[in-house]
């Protein structure tokens, strides 16, 4: 795909609902981990969400590239791979030894990696230094909402490690949405079904091996696992392949800003926690930063 990154109405809604769908997504993760492993968590919810996508795949017809593109394999594979599967994996362990601050702020990363890779391998996503100032400010705004515990020491002997396998997580999620980006004309339903194929082809086996065989959940986990499913994997992994597809990585990754305001603010209002002093601090950071970032197609937007 070579055309130029088309920033629409419905670009902007999709961004602003994967934020709140992923800022929920953790609360509805602490409920499932009450009666469910980790490995088998992430397990659970791409099976069910391969499940329901192949069966919408399916209704359709089977389509995915436009034309017959052999040579695009490869990169569907690796980008199944990068897109949940090992990401899932990095994730479930290095959050054993690392504060969870520190994984927020990991995830924040995503857009700031996007940036040079877009630059070098997207057409049409040159960086620009109007638009890092802005990525590094949306960047500094998720730090100060996180606050002292995005940096503090959990003591752990495999912490250094935990952190490696969070930041190499937020590096998977980055090179996707640019491979993603670089596919030729495919049907985004089919290309979503195919990366959570692969994936469960993935976490489904290294569930096992880790944990062993599968546990009998509940009905409750195993009614928040079909919601895990559904909405956080089977519909934003769509939505995310729709955003990139048309708007670009880059835009896209404006998303991972979003996702700590929402955490924080749901965690308040469900969980009754508190809200952090520098919460409007943050957010008129982050505000700030995506304003800059994207100040043309917020231009185009207001004007249209």
């Amino acid at each position: 795909m070579t055309e130029q990154p088309n920033i629409t109405r419905a670009s902007w809604l999709m961004v602003a609902t994967l934020g709140l769908v992923w800022g929920s997504t953790f609360l509805v993760i602490e409920m499932a981990l009450e009666g469910i492993t980790p490995f088998w968590l992430a397990a659970g919810r791409i099976g069910f969400a391969t499940l329901l996508m192949v069966a919408v795949w399916g209704l359709r017809g089977w389509k995915l590239f436009a034309t017959p593109a052999p040579r695009a394999w490869p990169t569907v594979v690796v980008v199944g791979a990068l897109s949940s599967a090992i990401p899932f994996m990095l994730l479930s362990w290095g959050q054993q030894y690392v504060t969870s601050g520190f994984a927020g702020v990991s995830m924040a990363a995503v857009a700031l990696l996007v940036l040079p890779l877009a630059h070098f391998l997207v057409p049409g996503e040159h960086l620009t230094l109007r638009k890092g100032l802005g990525f590094v400010m949306g960047f500094v705004g998720v730090v100060v909402l996180i606050g002292g515990n995005a940096f503090e020491s959990t003591g752990a002997a495999l912490e250094t490690f935990g952190r490696l396998a969070c930041v190499a997580a937020a590096s998977c999620y980055a090179l996707s949405s640019v491979l993603v980006r670089r596919l030729p004309p495919v049907d985004p339903i089919g290309l979503a079904t195919m990366l959570l194929v692969l994936g469960s082809a993935i976490v489904i086996p290294a569930a096992w091996l880790v944990e062993g065989p599968p546990p009998m959940p509940s009905r409750e986990t195993l009614a928040i696992l079909a919601v895990l499913g559904l909405i956080p994997t089977a519909g934003a992994n769509l939505l995310r392949v729709l955003v990139i597809r048309s708007a670009g990585p880059t835009f896209m990754s404006l998303t991972n800003y979003q996702v700590p305001i929402w955490s924080v603010v749901l965690g308040a209002l469900i969980l009754g926690e508190p809200l952090p002093a520098s919460l409007l601090m943050a957010l008129a950071l982050i505000l700030g930063g995506v304003g800059l970032s994207q100040y043309g197609a917020l231009t185009r937007l207001f004007r249209g």
